[in-house]
């Protein structure tokens, strides 16, 4: 296998490898051009990350300033949206359901390294896929760490650090994040807090 099958496989790998370092500079190339554009080439910035995404759905919206590692091992679904200061760092794949909503400053991290110094100081690394369900909301300087799994609809709090899996239809929040409770159609009539609609979005 070469470094790049073992990274994508999970598998400790070589990031040094020519090949992952041709790659990781083109994403580099890529998100410096897009995050130096001015904001009336919206059009042309969201192309340009497209084309470097594995999959990019239909409503894609992602504010700069965006980083990634490879860019190819992004897969995103329809109607995304991402606010300032995005960090993926896609050593395995990071795949991302559709309506999924995050605030500024969140880092999506699938790359980690072994706990031993000696082992670290070899040079292997690995990285652990990533999984965003329909319908996710991440608050603003949230981590999410390598191989978690967000279920569908759940809302993350704001500065969380994500290190095991978080069930569908729940709110979670901390530090680690933990399941505050479960969202019912209660919440319908709420839009923040115990602040009730003044009008009929359905």
């Amino acid at each position: 296998m070469t470094q790049k099958e073992r990274m994508i496989a999970g598998l400790p790998y070589l990031a040094a490898d020519k090949e992952l370092v041709a790659d990781r500079k083109h994403a580099k190339e890529v998100w410096y051009q897009f995050n130096q554009l001015s904001p009336n080439e919206f059009a042309a910035g969201q192309a340009m990350l497209r084309q470097l995404f594995g999959k990019a759905g239909k409503g894609m919206y992602i504010e700069p300033t965006f980083r990634c590692d490879y860019g190819y091992n992004i897969y995103i679904g329809d109607n995304f949206y991402s606010n300032y200061n995005l960090i993926i760092l896609d050593i395995a794949p990071v795949t991302i359901g559709n309506n999924v909503m995050i605030a500024p400053n969140v880092g999506i991290y699938t790359a980690g390294h072994p706990i031993h110094p000696a082992a670290r100081q070899s040079g292997y690394e690995y990285g652990a896929p990533i999984t965003i369900g329909d319908g996710v909301w991440i608050g603003a300087h949230s981590v999410l760490n390598p191989g978690v799994n967000i279920g569908e609809n759940t809302v993350i709090g704001a500065g969380s650090v994500v290190t095991k899996d978080i069930p569908a239809n729940c709110v979670a929040a901390g530090n680690p994040c933990q399941v505050i409770r479960q969202i019912t159609d209660q919440d319908k009539k709420y839009y923040f807090k115990d602040k009730l609609f003044d009008l009929d979005w359905e």
